[in-house]
């Protein structure tokens, strides 16, 4: 069973920096995601930046897509 002080995901801090990196509201970043067939409520996008809901694969490229992550640099480095 998952204990409430885990985290559920590793990315959580770099989709909020690239977010307002981009001066991009999490309504906005949804908007977007969207264009990729992927539909991401603002809360469920909050939970995904605070590390508290597991972020999909299909989800997670649509991400990199829209924030400008450069998968192989920045998502690699979190995960080794």
């Amino acid at each position: 069973m998952k204990k409430y002080n885990e985290k559920a995901n590793v990315i959580g801090k770099l989709l909020t920096e690239h977010r307002l990196k981009k001066g991009l509201t999490k309504e906005e970043v949804c908007r977007r995601l969207e264009l990729h067939g992927v539909y991401i409520h603002r809360v469920e996008l909050y939970r995904m930046e605070t590390e508290v809901s597991i972020v999909k694969d299909f989800e997670l490229i649509a991400l990199c897509d829209v924030l400008d992550i450069d998968y192989n640099t920045e998502i690699r480095k979190l995960i080794d």
